[in-house]
């Protein structure tokens, strides 16, 4: 659906402002959502995907090896986080005291430049192999008789045949995925949605944990509603950005290897899951983020937490007296609790006065909250252990939108996953 990796170019970069590009390039082209990301490699089957639900751990641990020796031959720093023992116990029983679990695990971290380099390695290597790529080609449905799949109709009316099918469409086409599969009588597992806000503080206070962890993932369950919150994706001398799902402005964050902010961002992101009878969760989460971009003219909102604590909106006066200097260009001060449900609102406000007592300094009215950040954690499909359809042969999904993984390892493992299956079955 999108460029090839050389013509990913979001007008944001130079202008500040998203323009609502017709095909989001920070989300859409060679390398998926990716290529524009934090480039960690998450090196645990605990964190960044449910691969261990197909295969046992043993399985899953052998291919983020092999996936990880692969970035690594690409480019990727031979630098790992969270290797510390001793440092780690400590923080760990740090956290555990104000209510919060935290989950070491070894991480990999390429930047978003270097990232990009990587990708731009794996691009040369594959052409190399023959491949053939096609951009700005959405497959518009997936064609399937007998139950066997046949090979897909393009957006433009051409049909290509093909023995297997491997669709991973990433995050951006998660509801196209989803919608074929019912369309196809697979059975689909419906998936949840975190909605959160983007927070940014001064490098200095988190520290003690990004040094060590590079990314601490904190889980926490708030006093009111006991609903699971998650400190996710930290960004540590990182710069906040934005993307576009389906014309929806949102939030995120990124990291360079090779220059810093004096920032630190990350993710608050609270957990639901939608049952009877409304299942459509990632509807949901969008029509949150788009009530936003109605109030802020198409852009994500910003607010100082002092602002917000003491119900009024920022303004751009509030913003420039905050001693976190903002990383995000074109956000527009406003309110947030207009756009948050309560119980939601409850929740984040809950979580960061606790994260606060773990690092002093969170809970600041200097405190930047970007909104809105939205994790669509799509609905899961009904896969065998080596991710095939169980009702239609020849027919296999991967990645984020088929509800396999979270982040750029385990994404990679379904792949090869998938493709050693389909060069088993080829080889006869």
């Amino acid at each position: 659906m999108g460029p090839d990796l050389a013509g990913r170019r979001c007008p944001a970069q130079s202008t500040g402002k998203c323009v609502l590009c017709p095909t989001c390039a920070v989300v859409s082209g060679f390398g998926g959502a990716g290529a524009f990301s934090d480039g960690k490699l998450n090196l645990t089957e605990r964190v960044g995907g449910e691969l261990a639900d197909y295969l046992d751990g043993g399985q899953v641990r052998e291919l983020i090896s092999y996936v990880d020796s692969v970035y690594l031959e690409l480019g990727a720093p031979d630098r790992v986080y969270g290797t510390d023992d001793k440092a780690i116990a400590e923080l760990k029983r740090k956290a555990y005291r104000q209510g919060f679990l935290l989950i070491p695990f070894r991480i990999r971290h390429m930047g978003s430049d270097g990232g990009y380099r990587v990708l731009q390695n794996f691009r040369r290597l594959l052409e190399e192999l023959g491949v053939e790529f096609r951009f700005g080609t959405p497959v518009e449905r997936v064609e399937v008789e007998d139950g066997r799949v046949r090979g897909v109709s393009l957006a433009g009316g051409e049909f290509l045949p093909s023995r297997y099918v491997v669709v991973a469409p990433g995050r951006v086409g998660a509801n196209w995925l989803v919608s074929e599969a019912r369309r196809l009588g697979m059975r689909v597992e419906s998936g949840r949605v975190d909605i959160g806000v983007r927070v940014e503080v001064l490098a200095e206070v988190m520290r003690e944990f990004t040094d060590i962890l590079y990314e601490p993932k904190l889980v926490y369950y708030t006093k009111t509603f006991d609903d699971k919150v998650r400190v996710f994706c930290v960004n540590p001398g990182g710069f906040v950005v934005t993307e576009s799902y389906w014309g929806i402005v949102t939030v995120n964050g990124a990291a360079r290897e090779d220059s810093k902010t004096d920032n630190t961002n990350f993710a608050l992101l609270v957990s639901v899951k939608f049952t009877e009878p409304y299942k459509d969760s990632i509807s949901y989460a969008l029509d949150i983020a788009k009530l936003a971009n109605n109030i802020a003219d198409n852009q994500p909102i910003i607010q100082r937490l002092g602002d917000l604590l003491r119900g009024r909106r920022s303004t751009p006066a509030r913003i420039s007296r905050s001693v976190v200097e903002p990383t995000l260009g074109g956000a527009v001060p406003g309110d947030l609790s207009f756009v948050y449900p309560y119980r939601y609102l409850m929740d984040i406000l809950e979580t960061l006065q606790a994260l606060n007592n773990v690092m002093p300094g969170i809970y600041s009215d200097h405190t930047l909250l970007y909104g809105v950040e939205i994790k669509l954690h799509t609905a899961k499909l009904d896969l065998k252990r080596n991710l095939e359809s169980k009702t239609i042969q020849g027919l296999y999904a991967g990645g984020d939108a088929a509800g396999v993984s979270r982040g750029l390892i385990q994404a990679s493992a379904s792949g090869v996953v998938i493709g050693r299956d389909v060069a088993r079955r080829l080889a006869g």
